[in-house]
């Protein structure tokens, strides 16, 4: 591989993982504004970490979901600091952006029933919804997504199992 090549691995990198760590951001934050905000900090730290080189290997994907979870835990800590201030100045924010459809556009009945798998997604705990993502979405191994959240390989499997019978719970099959 010659030193043109190079560059053209974030690239490519970016291109085969990019709509998976978009949808872990999206899961991680409020809005589709946020994930994509926080998708970009990310990956702009990762590339700083790497040194700033066009010719240095992209990360692994643990690594960048890792990035991603931390981003958007500052992003949050910023906006709880900016709301306290903004409350304190008696201004007040409205953000009522809607979230957006992780499934993509399909006929009538697969997007009620995308609907349900959704908002069943999204009353699951954060715990479970997190490995969750990472899972099926985010194509981790157990031991990766243990290493990505910081807990036991174990407990990344309870959480998954946990996860998946909440869903089962939430969405019968017959109703569809």
């Amino acid at each position: 591989m010659d030193g043109s090549e190079k560059p053209d691995a974030w690239k490519r990198w970016f291109r085969d993982h990019g709509s998976r760590l978009l949808l872990f951001s999206r899961q991680q934050t409020r809005s589709q504004a946020d994930a994509e905000d926080v998708l970009q900090e990310a990956i702009v730290r990762l590339w700083r970490t790497a040194g700033c080189a066009p010719d240095s290997p992209p990360p692994s994907l643990p690594l960048a979901y890792t990035s991603i979870r931390h981003t958007a835990i500052d992003l949050a800590r910023r906006n709880i600091r900016r709301t306290k201030r903004e409350q304190k100045s008696d201004y007040l924010v409205d953000d009522s952006s809607e979230a957006q459809d992780w499934f993509g556009t399909a006929s009538l009945e697969e997007k009620e029933r995308n609907a349900a798998v959704a908002s069943a997604i999204q009353e699951l705990p954060e715990k479970f919804r997190e490995v969750l993502t990472l899972k099926i979405w985010g194509d981790l191994t157990f031991a990766q997504i243990a290493d990505t959240l910081n807990i036991p390989m174990n407990t990344a499997a309870s959480r998954y199992r946990y996860a998946l019978e909440g869903l089962r719970k939430s969405v019968k099959p017959s109703s569809f």
